[in-house]
């Protein structure tokens, strides 16, 4: 298998060489027996490990950057910033693993007194799951592949992990994959804690998924894929959790006072944010709710005029490119949708190129027709309604999404008090006044949202929080002091935060 450069379709050297059968079932046994090691180590011993990680990667940010932009003409700025942002998090996740009061620790105390019947000594706390499958995403070769989120908080919580390099970009994950794995030696953990493999992601990927040692997934990706590996970890002997970012269109309303005050600033900032790294961001908005009226003109020229300004965009890979076209292309065709704007054409031969797009309807066609798919790449659709009644109908109406961004005043925000009140059922994040993409690593983060943005819209795959899909609650229930957890004993030795009998303490 070998990378292509998406600026003119040609192969990269060198070749990588796909896993075979006997080396998935090596790296999941691996994964498994060191599991019953890795587990036990201490919070500061998995920051120590994660710190390493992060060291290793900017010491050799230059080779991965260059080798990233041949493999997906990311701009060497974007890189620099992804590589930033990856290396922020795993330092972000070691912060977390050494403070320890993550794992939820509680204690109620026996009552040998109580009557009618004695109350026994209960404590519990988060455990690992065990080896966690970690699939690398296209859109992201850093933050969300090799040594991304899923990996750093996997590791952090616990967990040995398998990574399933993405085809886009084999290049960037194998010097990814070096750092971590010469950062599993030196630190003297045992192999078996990372693993990297290559190859088809149908093939590997479910191989991966129905192993009776594998106790859990990560994934970044398209809808189908997705889909798949979640009905395959769903329909194993054994169910495992599969936590999976399938697709979003980020719906954005726009409020008759925003809109009225600045609608060309909007404009602006809405152009920057759908066609950011080429639209192929899952925070990308997809789809924006205006009244009808001069306003709405106004801000539909600003885009038009930035839309006619723009240059051909590069996409990351021959399926992506191909899929764009081909949606693309029956929006044009369709009978309830008008094209309104369009960029430069690039020639035929130029890699993976193609043109901005801005397509425009009314709410009484999008609600009547399936427009809200999303469409990877660099295009938006306008869509006027004529009433406060209609957008709420078109929230209610709408599937779940990453997030949903709104523009408005504070009077708007009065008014359209139900809009706001709808969409907390439908995405993982409200903005305001602002746009979803550039999405902040942060402990308060949510990314993720309800299905089919995600497998499970209760977690998050950015930020701190997601430490916990990786992990589960065991309590221990009449154990003496010594046997337990230190997380879990009554001198409480790590000084983490524990709630003793109902109430929080640092002691």
């Amino acid at each position: 298998m070998y990378a292509t450069d998406p600026t003119t379709g040609q192969r990269l050297q060198p070749a990588f060489v796909p896993a075979r059968p006997e080396e998935v079932e090596l790296a999941v046994r691996l994964a498994a027996e060191s599991s019953h090691v890795y587990r036990r180590i201490s919070g500061r011993d998995r920051a120590a490990f994660l710190r390493k990680i992060a060291a290793k990667i900017e010491s050799i940010a230059g080779e991965v950057i260059e080798r990233a932009a041949q493999e997906t003409a990311l701009p060497a700025a974007r890189l620099q910033g992804e590589t930033a942002r990856t290396c922020g998090q795993l330092r972000l996740f070691a912060q977390v693993a050494e403070e320890g009061s993550w794992v939820n620790a509680r204690i109620d105390r026996a009552d040998a007194n109580r009557k009618p019947a004695p109350k026994p000594d209960i404590r519990s706390m988060l455990r690992p799951l065990g080896p966690v499958v970690v699939f690398g995403a296209s859109n992201f070769p850093l933050a969300f592949s090799v040594a991304g989120g899923d990996t750093a908080s996997a590791l952090a919580g616990g967990n040995t992990v398998i990574v399933k390099a993405h085809a886009a970009h084999p290049g960037t994950s194998e010097l990814v994959g070096r750092a971590v794995q010469e950062s599993v030696r030196e630190c003297g953990l045992p192999e078996g804690v990372f693993s990297l493999l290559f190859g088809s992601g149908t093939q590997i990927g479910t191989a991966l998924m129905k192993h009776p040692l594998v106790k859990a997934g990560g994934f970044t990706g398209s809808r189908v894929a997705g889909r798949t590996l979640m009905d395959v970890a769903a329909s194993r002997p054994e169910p495992i959790p599969f936590y999976a970012e399938m697709s979003s269109t980020n719906p954005v309303f726009i409020l008759p006072g925003a809109l009225r005050e600045r609608s060309e600033n909007i404009a602006a900032g809405l152009y920057t944010s759908f066609t950011m790294g080429a639209g192929q961001f899952c925070t990308k908005p997809g789809m924006v709710f205006m009244p009808q009226g001069a306003n709405a003109n106004s801000f539909a020229d600003k885009l038009r005029e930035l839309v006619d300004a723009s240059v051909p965009f590069h996409l990351l890979t021959k399926a992506i490119h191909s899929s764009y076209d081909s949606a693309i292309a029956a929006r044009k065709t369709d009978a309830v949708v008008k094209l309104v704007a369009e960029g430069p054409q690039a020639s035929a031969d130029v890699g993976f190129a193609v043109s901005s797009a801005v397509f425009e309807t009314d709410a009484a066609s999008f609600l009547s027709s399936d427009l809200d798919g999303e469409i990877f790449g660099p295009a938006t659709l306008l869509v006027r309604h004529s009433s406060r009644e209609q957008v709420l109908e078109i929230a209610r109406s709408l599937e779940g999404h990453l997030t949903a961004t709104i523009h408005g005043t504070e009077q708007d925000l009065h008014e359209f008090a139900d809009l706001i009140a709808i969409l907390e059922g439908k995405v993982g994040r409200l903005i305001f006044n602002g746009f979803p993409t550039g999405l902040e690593v942060t402990h308060a983060m949510v990314h993720g949202g309800p299905y089919p943005s995600t497998s499970d819209g209760r977690s998050t795959s950015v930020g701190s929080q997601a430490i916990f899909r990786f992990t589960r609650l065991v309590c221990y229930q009449g154990f003496p002091d010594s046997a337990l957890p230190d997380e879990l004993k009554d001198a409480n030795p790590l000084g983490i935060w524990r709630m003793i009998d109902g109430q929080t303490v640092r002691g």
